[in-house]
């Protein structure tokens, strides 16, 4: 038998009027800004499904946009997200897509980054304020953003995967779930690690300073409240 939470039952704590495509859709967005980083200019929303048709009624826009703003599903700000983004000179478009075979409260999030490179995420809203994000720049993955998460970039060369390891186990970080996707064999593989630990900015440092790491990101735990 399945267990139920209280969050389960009740659902999240947040500016209304639904938890699927408001709370969810603003817990997209802000994963989605620790995958990118903030040096981004202008943002475009591939929406899909429901998102595609509901967007507008449902406060999915304004909730994405608070979401890319740092926002929480709970802060009063994101009725006037829109505006915010506006003032900080980020640009935002919303586009109604099919993007194939993915759950109808779907979301693929595009970052115009400052240096002329893009990000791109894709993201569903499970129910509940509940998320899953499915795809980095490419790289199909599976993250909820409910623990610390590592996404490390690497060259796809032997000895690698052990040595990220050992600086988490150095730094005394236990790994609950991890997974390594490559494009292709001998050029260019990710990393997708969950732990039980906080990770600090020393530890992204020395992450960063492994041999054959390209990129590190972190994504921080998206409060529910």
């Amino acid at each position: 038998m399945k267990e139920y939470s209280v969050f389960d039952i009740l659902g999240p704590i947040m500016v209304g009027p639904s938890s699927s495509h408001t709370a969810g859709a603003a817990r997209i967005g802000k994963v989605a800004k620790y995958i990118s980083g903030d040096d981004f200019n202008s943002v475009t929303f591939y929406l899909h499904g429901s998102f595609a048709k509901t967007y507008k009624g449902h406060g999915t826009d304004k909730a994405l946009v608070a979401g890319i703003l740092g926002m929480e599903p709970y802060d009063e700000r994101l009725r006037n997200s829109l505006n915010i983004a506006e003032d900080k000179g980020i640009k935002v478009s919303f586009v109604e897509t099919d993007l194939g075979n993915q759950h109808e409260n779907t979301v693929k999030i595009v970052f115009n980054k400052n240096d002329g490179s893009k990000t791109e995420v894709i993201g569903s809203s499970i129910g509940g304020g509940n998320i899953i994000i499915t795809n980095v720049d490419g790289y199909n993955v599976k993250m909820t953003g409910d623990h610390p998460t590592l996404i490390v970039t690497q060259n796809d060369k032997k000895g690698v995967i052990s040595s990220v390891t050992a600086v988490l186990s150095q730094n005394n970080i236990n790994i609950g779930v991890m997974k390594v996707k490559r494009k292709k064999k001998g050029v260019e593989a990710y990393m997708i690690i969950e732990t039980d630990d906080d990770i600090t900015d020393d530890v992204i440092e020395q992450l960063k300073n492994t041999e054959n790491v390209l990129e590190v990101k972190v994504i921080n735990p998206v409060k529910k409240r």
